[in-house]
């Protein structure tokens, strides 16, 4: 992870997410075809680079997909894609789907296909995923960012692939991919969350040293300072944008960074409460505990395992 202590939180949400690409595919339909999607959880996308579709998000209004559209869904809910005309759509489990290496085609088999798109799905390797995707919109829909369709095809390309530094080159075409896709959010069309504060100028202007600073004392007031406004009509406004209260925000912020320090091994757990802002070792563990349900020990012993269960080769 870069330096903890970056004033991007952008950045920042996304190396702690530690995304890295699983499987990714080409799709492509023609005539009457509609597909149903259960849920999955995990992070999903799209990029339409031939024709049109329809796609209905569970949750959200249903949106027809052109030519140079991008979609990212951070924790794919249940979902259906078509062709434009109406036909009964065939229930698809992702979680069982098997994989394939050719491209799928949906609808009738022969002649030119009407839309074709390629997309795919990733995992966040984060154990606060759940937490920092809440931050994030539950459906981004990006229309003329040719740089992303670009992204998506760098993605498919590099999978096909099987040279060395193959997965290290996957993640980090992720983590741009994500990065891209969320600032070409329109601050104005986003859910409350991460990116509409950052969207708005105060509030971005006490998220900024929060998250650059971490190991300071902050309170509210401190915070409405940086924002230039009152403490009442800060808290109100950044709980109204952010979709939590300051506080609360900060916490989760300095448990997750906390986490990241405690996977990594190798760093004191005086020295890891001292950079997210706690006093002593005790009272962080005694808050870690409250916020994860396990000691920080127990935390970094059990990741520990988990991260090297998953470098050992299969």
């Amino acid at each position: 992870m870069t330096d903890p202590l970056s004033t991007d939180p952008l950045a920042q949400v996304i190396q702690l997410l530690r995304p890295r690409a699983v499987f990714s595919k080409g799709i492509s339909g023609a005539g009457r075809w509609a597909v149903r999607y259960t849920e999955f959880g995990q992070p999903g996308f799209c990029a339409v680079t031939e024709g049109r579709c329809r796609l209905a998000v569970d949750g959200e209004d249903p949106v027809v997909l052109e030519e140079g559209d991008f979609v990212l869904l951070p924790a794919t809910p249940a979902f259906t894609m078509s062709g434009l005309d109406p036909a009964a759509p065939k229930l698809i489990d992702p979680h069982q789907a098997p994989a394939t290496d050719g491209e799928i085609r949906y609808g009738r088999q022969d002649g030119p296909p009407d839309v074709r798109q390629f997309g795919g799905y990733f995992a966040f390797e984060s154990p606060d995923a759940a937490l920092l995707v809440s931050l994030l919109p539950r459906m981004i829909h990006i229309r003329g960012v040719p740089r992303l369709a670009q992204l998506v095809r760098l993605v498919g390309e590099e999978a096909a692939r099987d040279d060395l530094g193959r997965d290290l080159v996957l993640a980090r075409l992720v983590e741009i991919l994500l990065i891209e896709a969320l600032r070409s959010v329109p601050g104005d069309a986003a859910q409350p969350g991460l990116l509409r504060g950052l969207a708005d100028a105060r509030i971005a202007a006490a998220l900024r040293p929060m998250h650059g600073d971490a190991e300071r004392s902050w309170t509210v007031k401190d915070l409405a300072q940086e924002a230039g406004m009152s403490r009442s009509a800060f808290f109100d406004r950044f709980t109204r944008t952010v979709g939590v209260r300051p506080m609360e925000y900060l916490l989760q912020w300095r448990m997750a960074v906390a986490k990241d320090l405690l996977r990594s091994g190798g760093i004191a757990l005086d020295e890891v409460a001292r950079r997210v802002g706690y006093g002593s070792a005790s009272t962080f563990s005694t808050a870690f505990s409250r916020h994860a349900g396990i000691p920080p020990g127990r935390f970094m012993r059990t990741a520990g395992a988990a991260d090297a269960a998953h470098a050992r080769p299969v």
